[in-house]
């Protein structure tokens, strides 16, 4: 069955896929994965916030990007960007945004709206008593949130954070439909330049397989030790 397939290709082509189209993707997933816990925890206070125009700003916002394709999304941002730039600006025609900050971006502000619903179950995890206690103790709401509740609700969710986390390094492959070289775009590439299309998405398809099964077992076993801690 594999006697026509030529792995050699794999090798010859090891670092271009790793470190290029690797390393891309892993600065993608990390900025994105960072810039998403913020955006999402301010998103998570908005709606638990006694201000309804904020709660109801939120909550939208949420419903909206959780209702949207990320694809399109990507292709949304992509197209758009440069527009915005040209209006925040008053530039005579639109700025370049290059194709990385328009990823950067949009899965920012896509994953900050799955960021955000977990960080809201964490917030609402804490038991009541200990934000009146602080407020009691003379802390604000500022101090209360930073001091008391989100340290706890961070940790309380931290297993399921990372989980979501690796959900986006497998997401981050959608760039290839911006011709963006990622892992897998840099795997395309090899492929159809050598013409071995099946031997290369297989190898990429193993890679993010043994990578997102290694951080799933981390995960699992951080959320035993956090368990046991308790």
């Amino acid at each position: 069955m594999f006697a026509n397939f030529d792995f050699d290709v794999i090798r010859r082509s090891l670092t271009y896929l790793f470190f290029d189209g690797m390393t891309f993707t892993l600065t993608l997933t990390s900025l994105a994965t960072c810039g998403g816990i913020i955006f999402g925890t301010l998103l998570a206070m908005m709606r638990l916030s006694g201000f309804w125009l904020l709660s109801r700003f939120a909550g939208l916002y949420v419903d909206l990007m959780r209702s949207l394709p990320l694809v399109l999304v990507i292709f949304w941002f992509y197209f758009l960007v440069p527009y915005i730039g040209q209006w925040l600006t008053g530039a005579s025609r639109p700025i370049r945004v290059g194709a990385f900050a328009s990823s950067l971006v949009t899965f920012t502000l896509f994953e900050a709206a799955y960021f955000s619903e977990i960080m809201r179950a964490g917030i609402q995890s804490i038991s009541r008593g200990q934000p009146a206690a602080a407020q009691a103790l003379g802390l604000t709401y500022g101090q209360t949130m930073r001091y008391v509740v989100l340290p706890q609700a961070f940790r309380n969710m931290l297993p399921v954070l990372l989980t979501q986390t690796i959900v986006l390094f497998q997401d981050t492959s959608l760039v290839y439909v911006l011709s963006i070289p990622d892992f897998l775009g840099a795997a395309s590439k090899v492929a159809q330049r050598d013409g071995r299309l099946v031997e290369m998405y297989l190898f990429a398809a193993l890679v993010y397989f043994v990578i997102s099964c290694v951080a799933s077992f981390g995960v699992r076993r951080l959320q035993a030790r956090l368990a046991f801690a308790r």
